[in-house]
């Protein structure tokens, strides 16, 4: 497969909604300038599929975003108390890649949602730069009101790999407070270097910084605690970018963690369970769980060790 990532190795029902007020007192993000068919060609790489049998533990979600296009999601699901990650994936991918790792996720004591984009899998419609993140908006509003609609009380965090992390960074600022926190996989920090990296010519098109994402001034405004996963080996979306976005980043919690030997696409496969561990542990501190380590640390300091 060519463009931006190769796609993760590794009783069902339709929900229908429309929404028309996406973002209450939140500015409808606009980044159009980027919506010119040369960017969008090199930046999207949909991948259709009929809508596939789901998994055991999961089922599907269907959410209708604005100009009647439907976003096909899939919900693996643990506990009706556990934490739920929404996950926006890479602009290679589609939901039914998941269908295996989606399982790693619920193993962890977690739910887990991937998400589509216009396009993608069994999704209807055309992306683009400005409905990825609109788009993005409406899942996760949809998303809030249906998990405690159907009895899931955990909290819930927003996560992103790779062009997805645009996604899970646009929310974790525009719902800080709503949020429980932010994980971000093999993301960037700036546009223009990604945008190079795709064979596009940021001066010649006309375009700068200003015009991209704006990941890294978004993820200043985020306060919740905050894990980003790279690859050592990763050309696509250097190390400097997962650094920018921690040293942005206005969590106080907030954490860095390089896997050797991976690059963009293959942190799973060389992490393998300890990546799923590193995920539950962050949520399990996020959320005031206490593990085994925090319960080492409390005797060590009650004992005076």
């Amino acid at each position: 497969m060519t463009g931006y990532d190769c796609f993760c190795p590794c009783s069902q029902f339709n929900l229908l909604i429309h929404i028309n007020t996406i973002f209450g007192e939140h500015h409808m993000p606009d980044i159009h300038t980027l919506d010119r068919p040369e960017i969008l060609q090199a930046l999207f790489h949909p991948r259709h599929s009929i809508k596939t049998n789901v998994p055991p533990h999961a089922h599907d979600i269907d959410i209708t975003v604005p100009r009647d296009a439907v976003i096909g999601c899939r919900f693996f699901t643990a506990e009706k108390e556990a934490p739920t990650i929404l996950f926006f994936h890479g602009n290679g991918e589609i939901v039914p890649d998941y269908d295996e790792i989606g399982p790693h996720y619920v193993k962890q004591g977690l739910n887990f949602i991937v998400t589509d984009y216009r396009g993608y899998g069994w999704s209807t419609g055309h992306s683009t730069t400005t409905t990825l993140l609109s788009d993005s908006h409406v899942i996760y509003n949809y998303i809030s009101t249906w998990l405690p609609d159907h009895d899931y009380t955990g909290s819930v965090f927003t996560m992103g790999r790779s062009l997805g992390s645009a996604c899970a960074i646009e929310l974790a600022a525009a719902y800080n407070d709503r949020i429980s926190g932010l994980i971000i996989e093999s993301g960037f920090a700036e546009s223009m270097p990604l945008a190079v990296k795709l064979g596009l010519d940021p001066k010649a098109l006309g375009i700068s910084e200003k015009d991209g994402f704006q990941n890294a001034t978004k993820i200043a405004s985020v306060t919740k605690p905050t894990l980003i996963l790279h690859g050592v080996l990763d050309h696509l979306i250097s190390i400097s970018q997962a650094e920018k976005l921690h040293a942005h980043c206005g969590a106080r919690s907030k954490e860095l963690q390089i896997i050797p030997g991976a690059d963009h696409n293959t942190l799973i496969a060389v992490g393998g369970i300890l990546y799923f561990q590193a995920i539950k542990q962050f949520i399990d501190k996020a959320t005031g769980v206490e593990t085994w380590r925090s319960r080492r640390k409390r005797y060590k300091k009650e004992r005076n060790y």
